[in-house]
């Protein structure tokens, strides 16, 4: 365990050895936190057991009570731990302090109480709090905080720690359905936790079950760590917006139906922040299994419909008001899912960005990379951003469906300093010779997808609007003939591409070639080499 996390641990008088916590006896636990019981003059109590203060942990009770009660015992004695027993804490809000850890011990479960589809007249979750005029810049899942199962505004110092599990059962996931309540109704719920202009966080070696609309907000938060997670869910994961210094890292997300780790950068705190220096390592994000079967073991495949592949993915976007800034992504696994996406449409700054040691499997689009200009944001500053300084290496992807990866900007503001290496793509491939004189449209102020512009004239990698494109060793496969071309260029200025393979071993016409200056080719196997000073429409 890191220096910083045994200090942390320390003050959230969490005990260490032998580099892990250690873990307390439940027994223990009530003995040393009796609210009654005399503290000797010097001593300090720092375990809280929320079952001293009344918590049932039967399922059926309402705790949040109690463990609110247990909280505010922490922290007015200075900080400590609340502890968690084994048992099922049926709960409504939370609410979080500083200096004050909760610790969910093997076999607990904090468990999101019901509410009725339209609400509650009184009780429930805590209200969500009113928002200013930026309020229409992002959705309502974005715009508040309070409303959640555990949620943290304006604090410091505290964390989360498992093993325990966070059962987002009550909670509604912001869509209109009547098996879940209507997440704008008083004294719902739609969040697992929720922290907003927070700081020194760790969330670590816990586990959430259907987490809600998030099963991770975290908004304006810095020196945040998110270890070793485990969600199982059926929105997002987790989303990072407006955060610096983050640290995510051995996470595995199961999302079928929306984003597995997904950075923002929106204007819900009222102005533009951007999202920057973090990192996200060894992560496994999939859109492929049942809801809850990642966590019990079963590993159940969902069945979608014809077409449509579970999303599943890591994407940076699509609230992008603020920026994303030295960013880097290494070693994580994809699978089932819509691949990598990196998205600036609301006139945020993305530079600075790795994106390496990748592996995915049954992509949609092994990556989607957009500058665009929906621009939803406070006017007349909200202006075309950009997107430079991008670096994508040691990647392989296979199956992944017809659509090639996706490098778009936008007339006038293209994507700059992209380079790309050592990259394999196996694509289905199958498309036929239509498919390659098609003429996408811009749809410069649409929602970012990777379908946004239909089929396009590619099989690996459609590239418009840009400057200053470099790959290097990288193969485009299909497992079926395709008619298209491995590269589709459109307003490129400067590419080099270097060491190359093409699919079916192909000889010529792997580049469409559409007002690009600065063009060169070299080094690949049975391809000879090329220039062109600019090409207008040219097939080579």
């Amino acid at each position: 365990m890191h220096d910083f996390r045994r200090e942390f641990l320390k003050m959230a008088g969490l005990t260490v050895a032998g580099g892990a916590t250690a873990l307390l006896n439940s027994s223990q636990a009530r003995s040393q936190s009796q609210p009654a019981a005399p503290v000797a003059t010097g001593q300090k109590r720092i375990y809280f057991d929320v079952q001293s203060y009344g918590a049932k942990g039967d399922g059926t009770s309402i705790d949040s009570p109690a463990i609110n009660a247990s909280i505010d015992a922490a922290a007015n004695a200075g900080g400590g731990t609340v502890v968690f027993p084994a048992g099922i804490y049926a709960s409504y809000s939370i609410r979080l302090k500083s200096n004050v850890a909760l610790l969910l011990q093997q076999g607990a479960t904090v468990l999101a109480a019901p509410t009725p589809y339209d609400g509650l007249s009184t009780g429930g979750y805590d209200t969500a709090e009113p928002q200013g005029p930026w309020e229409p810049y992002q959705d309502y899942g974005h715009n508040h905080w309070h409303n959640s199962l555990i949620w943290g505004e304006n604090i410091h110092d505290f964390g989360i720690f498992g093993p325990g599990l966070i059962w987002g059962k009550g909670l509604s996931r912001g869509h209109n359905e009547k098996t879940l309540p209507n997440a704008t109704a008083p004294g719902v719920g739609n969040k697992a936790i929720a922290l907003k202009n927070c700081r020194n966080v760790i969330l670590s070696d816990f586990s959430v079950l259907q987490g809600g609309w998030f099963g991770v907000l975290a908004t304006g938060v810095d020196n945040l760590t998110i270890d070793n997670l485990k969600i199982d869910t059926n929105r997002d994961g987790i989303d990072i917006d407006c955060c610096r210094n983050v640290r995510v890292s051995n996470c595995t997300v199961n999302s079928p139906w929306d984003d597995g780790i997904c950075p923002k950068s929106s204007y819900a705190l009222g102005y533009a922040r951007a999202t920057e220096n973090l990192s996200i390592a060894n992560c496994y994000v999939t859109g492929d299994y049942e809801l809850g079967s990642v966590l019990d073991g079963a590993w159940k495949r969902i069945e979608m419909p014809k077409g449509r592949v579970g999303t599943g993915r890591i994407k940076l976007g699509t609230e992008s008001n603020g920026g994303f800034k030295n960013i880097a992504i290494s070693n994580c696994v994809f699978e089932s899912c819509q691949g990598f996406a990196l998205e600036s449409v609301d006139g945020a700054i993305v530079e600075d960005i790795t994106f390496t040691g990748v592996t995915m499997r049954n992509v949609r689009v092994p990556f989607f990379l957009r500058l665009g200009a929906r621009l939803r944001g406070p006017k007349p500053q909200t202006v075309v951003g950009t997107m430079r300084r991008v670096v994508m290496s040691n990647i392989v992807s296979s199956g992944a469906a017809q659509l090639p990866s996706i490098i778009a900007g936008v007339q006038d503001r293209p994507i700059e300093d992209l380079k790309i290496s050592d990259v394999y793509l196996h694509q289905v491939g199958g498309a036929g010779s239509d498919m390659a004189s098609i003429q996408p449209q811009e749809n410069a102020d649409k929602y970012p997808e990777p379908t946004m512009f239909g089929d396009l004239p590619a099989t690996g990698i459609y590239a418009r609007h840009i400057r200053n494109l470099e790959l290097t060793n990288v193969e485009i496969a299909t497992e079926s003939p395709d008619a298209r071309p491995a590269f589709h260029l459109d307003d490129v200025d400067g590419a080099d591409f270097f060491r190359l393979k093409f699919p079916q071993s192909a000889k010529s016409n792997q580049f469409r070639l559409k007002n690009v200056s600065d063009f060169r080719l070299f080094g690949c196997h049975h391809y000879p080499d090329a220039r062109e000073g600019h090409a207008d429409d040219k097939t080579i």
